[in-house]
């Protein structure tokens, strides 16, 4: 089977390529480092031809509202456009839990843009909408810091191992398509806040940690269902087996 992993040389998609390799597969690694670009086209078609399955997690460049949602809207009509020509029988997204629960954040806003331009192509699909990563949990404690003090919300949030996503993802794509959404996300829910104090314990860092309510996330609002799984009784979810203290006595 040919499969192209668009934004596969990402935290995501270079151990999606590995692991489809080592299951015998054809597969194609496509982001711009590897002459493949989902925003000008560049070596798209040449990369789809053939191909069976397509892989879609890229990630955008910049976070800022306007350019987020260009780049996902961009490179997923580009995507589908591609798959059309090519014939591809699966157009697997990788999308995030809640992403149509926090429509003031620019990010989830262009991530809903996405999985609707996929739902309305008329080809087959599967959307797997993710938890946030554990590896990104110190970047989030960080955004909300001073030299001092970590600000973080005591809001339930129920991350996710990024190889447990590359995992499931890679069996995805050799499985039918769906033409539906389903959640996938870690095994325990906690507050952002202790999400935050273990991470940072980890690291050693002194600061003092603190709960705010008001500090949000990303400047959106959320609470307690925005981002964990199970509160769409349409969606269907899948709890990865990796506690984020398995993941921390693993982490370098």
């Amino acid at each position: 089977m040919k499969i192209v992993v668009v934004g596969g040389t990402g935290l995501i998609g270079k151990p999606v390529v590995e692991l489809l390799r080592n299951a015998g597969h054809d597969v194609v690694p496509a982001s711009p480092s590897t002459g493949v670009n989902t925003l000008t086209g560049d070596g798209v078609a040449d990369a789809f031809a053939g191909a069976d399955v397509v892989v879609d997690i890229p990630n955008s460049p910049s976070l800022e509202d306007e350019a987020v949602l260009e780049f996902f809207q961009t490179s997923t009509r580009t995507i589908v456009d591609a798959a059309k020509f090519a014939g591809v029988g699966h157009h697997v997204v990788l999308s995030i839990v809640g992403a149509d629960r926090m429509p003031d954040i620019g990010y989830m806003r262009a991530k809903v843009a996405q999985e609707n331009i996929v739902k309305n192509s008329g080809s087959p699909y599967t959307i797997v909408r993710a938890t946030q990563f554990f590896e990104f949990l110190a970047g989030i404690a960080e955004g909300t810091a001073d030299e001092t003090t970590v600000r973080l919300s005591p809001v339930l949030m129920q991350p996710i191992a990024a190889a447990d996503i590359s995992e499931v993802l890679a069996e995805v794509a050799t499985t039918p398509p769906t033409n539906n959404t389903w959640e996938l996300a870690g095994p325990e829910a906690l507050p952002i806040v202790e999400l935050g104090r273990r991470v940072l314990t980890k690291a050693g860092d002194i600061r003092k940690i603190v709960t705010d309510p008001a500090i949000g996330y990303f400047g959106g609002n959320v609470n307690d269902t925005s981002l964990t799984p199970g509160h769409d009784p349409a969606l269907s979810h899948r709890l990865a087996t990796t506690s984020l203290d398995e993941w921390l006595s693993r982490a370098q």
